[in-house]
């Protein structure tokens, strides 16, 4: 798997070189420095505030907690989701890392990055929802009504299955795991008997779920706006119905092409193509999605640098007392006579 993600990575990076020198260098450059040093200190502050929102959303979660815990968190998850060569799923784990290491239990952690990630991916289809909706009032014949509808349909049953996989699936994982005997067995079945227990109690507190449901469906489509304020910074404004169409479909591709470390490549290519049908030049389009990784580089850089720093001052605690800790245990054996 580490070598095809490599694969598809270094064949993304040579797309993106490939489209623009195809569509001119310099056409692209004009259009990301129309948007200037305020415009894009703008868009960078509206994203750090939905990543708020969103860490907020996991908050809702965890009862009792700080929220801030959260924040980190939903920061640290989506700058290695975006910065780091990691598939989405190395973000969702270093996310929770990073909210246990809050003082969050691991089995909470854990729960609560499940729980919300399915809320999150529930609410994308109801952004996509609303986007095919609005481009059948647009574009009622648009070529790529029928793909988008069938697209739609199966992430529904998908994440139908996760949820059901979620409420019963832990069962019969306890039940197999408890057919093969002692030892390792047991604990797996431990593992995934507190794990479903946690995750039941989550999904419990309805108030919380459906909360943070509307949080995450909120924050999708302020990401349309966030784009739509930036495409009129650019100098190429269009309506928010089109914005919220091309930025629901383009993370309906980015979910599909999850192999893809950063979605490098695709995500210019889901630009280019997705843009022309509403009248996006290819080099505003490709200016876009080089200021999202731009913008994703300044907010998830220091994030992962203070993260680092975090884990190294961890580990060099556990170096510095581990000589404390052996001489301790010496001094506590009885010595021989």
């Amino acid at each position: 798997m580490k070598l095809v993600s490599i694969l598809a990575a270094a064949i993304g990076i040579v797309l993106i070189g490939v489209l623009v020198v195809h569509f001119g260098a310099g056409a692209v450059a004009r259009s990301l420095i129309a948007i200037g040093w305020a415009g894009f200190a703008a868009i960078c502050l509206i994203h750090l505030g939905l990543i708020g929102v969103m860490g907020i959303a996991w908050w809702a979660l965890l009862p009792g907690t700080n929220p801030w815990f959260a924040i980190w968190a939903r920061l640290v998850r989506d700058s290695a989701s975006e910065v780091l060569p990691l598939s989405q799923v190395g973000g969702y784990v270093l996310g929770a890392r990073a909210i246990a290491l809050a003082g969050i239990p691991g089995s909470t952690a854990a729960a609560s990055t499940i729980v919300d990630i399915t809320l999150e991916f529930f609410a994308q289809i109801a952004y996509t929802a609303i986007a095919l909706l609005w481009l059948l009032h647009l574009e009622p014949q648009a070529r790529f009504v029928a793909p988008v509808a069938v697209g739609l349909s199966v992430a529904a049953g998908l994440a139908g299955g996760c949820l059901v996989a979620q409420r019963r699936g832990f069962g019969m994982l306890d039940r197999f795991a408890g057919a093969l005997g002692r030892g390792w067995a047991e604990r797996t079945a431990a593992g995934a008997a507190t794990l479903h227990a946690t995750i039941a109690k989550i999904y419990a507190q309805w108030g919380a779920v459906w909360a943070s449901f509307a949080l995450h469906l909120a924050c999708w489509i302020a990401s349309a706006a966030e784009i739509w304020l930036a495409l009129r910074f650019i100098g190429a404004p269009l309506g928010f119905g089109a914005v919220l169409v091309i930025e629901s479909l383009l993370y309906a591709i980015r979910s599909v092409a999850f192999v893809v470390p950063n979605a490098v490549g695709v995500q210019e290519g889901a630009y280019v193509l997705l843009g022309a049908s509403f009248g996006l030049t290819p080099e505003v389009a490709l200016a876009l999605s080089l200021l999202k990784r731009a913008r994703d580089a300044v907010i998830g850089l220091p994030a992962l640098g203070a993260w680092e720093l975090i884990e190294s001052g961890r580990l060099y605690g556990r170096v510095a007392d581990a000589p404390i800790r052996f001489w301790t245990r010496s001094e506590a054996k009885p010595r021989s006579k």
